[in-house]
């Protein structure tokens, strides 16, 4: 995985006989202090480096954990609850991991939380009432570009099937062009793809390798 190095910038200011002494960060992480051999150690911040390798470690359990793919939870999350389901999330976190969750909004326009097991049981589903906003013109036109859509969430996994393990499948609003958001594990890299509506196209949007 490559990763940017991060340069930590140290400046420090003493007052000595009315002087300034400054120390200039280098690319190992130290300062070192002009005309002395005595160098400074600069603490670089790396905590989003570190979560973000444990939310993709996260990933790679959960994938090994669940013994259906993401195609198939859409498929039996809409065999227990028709109606067009606007993404699925394989959970990573504590009892549930290996499980996943399908939101289905159905003909009414109520929205269903659908849990799907590691082995493709539906566990149940309940409404999700935070989703229902009347009022919100950009979730309207979201699930009118989904209701109509030639590849909906369950073809979307499978064409990107091919790029990994499907890890989750979402609708992005790009700027009033609705697609679809996908992610995928592979070779424990961690990747980004846009789904076409209209065509299935496939476009790579960010890879842990960039």
């Amino acid at each position: 995985m490559k990763r940017n190095t991060v340069i930590a910038a140290l400046t420090a200011a003493a007052l000595a006989g009315g002087t300034v002494a400054a120390f200039a960060a280098n690319d190992a992480g130290t300062a070192a202090r002009p005309g002395t051999g005595t160098t400074v150690r600069v603490a670089a911040d790396r905590d989003d480096d570190r979560d973000d390798r444990s939310d993709d470690a996260a990933d790679r359990t959960a994938v090994r954990g669940s013994g259906v793919s993401a195609a198939e939870a859409v498929a039996a999350a809409l065999r227990h609850t028709p109606g067009t389901a606007v993404s699925a999330d394989l959970e990573d976190d504590g009892a549930d991991a290996g499980t996943w969750s399908v939101d289905v909004v159905r003909g009414d326009g109520t929205e269903y939380d659908v849990n799907v097991s590691g082995a493709g049981k539906v566990l149940g589903a309940h409404r999700d009432d935070e989703g229902d906003d009347d009022n919100d013109s950009e979730d309207r036109a979201e699930s009118a570009a989904l209701k109509g859509a030639k590849f909906d969430a369950h073809e979307a996994a499978l064409a990107a099937a091919a790029k990994g393990t499907v890890t989750e499948v979402d609708a992005d609003d790009d700027n009033g062009a609705v697609a679809w958001n996908v992610e995928t594990v592979k070779a424990g890299t961690t990747s980004e793809w846009r789904v076409a509506l209209d065509t299935g196209k496939i476009t790579r949007v960010h890879s842990d390798e960039d």
